[in-house]
């Protein structure tokens, strides 16, 4: 079995998230969508509450699944039998970034391929820190998250 691992804040998960995500659905036969717990963030949502938007918003995909982990990821990923860890890149910015973790992650364990999908370009602007701020001032989200998630932001905005 080809499982691989989408790590991220996913605070919240985004349409740019999700295609990524749907798009490795179909290379491989397990998606562990793994949520890292970062301590120098200071997120909108619990652990728990990504973890169910994320259910939520990929419950269309059978072969999808949310985690959550704390520690290095090439140790969660041999944890898992996974033979890849996928990334999303938006735009060039986003490559030196990805290439130290990439780079790290192999110096660590050389048995995990990392994998970059680009977004579609009509999500390269997208990001969560973007839609929270967007949401804050109760704009359109439609186009931005799957529906699960601009209900979850609208809660937290009305408060």
């Amino acid at each position: 079995m080809k499982i691989a691992v989408v790590p991220g804040s996913f605070d919240p998960i985004t349409n740019g998230h999700l295609d990524i995500i749907t798009r490795a659905s179909v290379i491989f036969d397990k998606i562990k969508v793994v949520v890292l717990n970062n301590s120098s963030k200071n997120p909108l949502f619990s652990v728990e509450e990504r973890m169910e938007l994320i259910a939520a918003s990929t419950a269309h995909l059978g072969n999808v699944e949310a985690d959550t982990f704390s520690g290095l990821l090439v140790d969660y990923a041999k944890e898992q039998n996974a033979q890849a860890i996928i990334r999303g890149l938006r735009a060039v910015s986003d490559f030196e970034y990805e290439m130290q973790i990439t780079s790290m992650n192999r110096k660590l364990n050389d048995q995990v391929e990392t994998l970059f999908i680009m977004t579609k370009n009509e999500y390269s602007f997208l990001s969560s820190s973007i839609v929270k701020e967007v949401a804050k001032y109760e704009a359109n989200l439609h186009e931005f998250v799957p529906p699960p998630v601009e209900k979850a932001l609208r809660e937290k905005f009305t408060k």
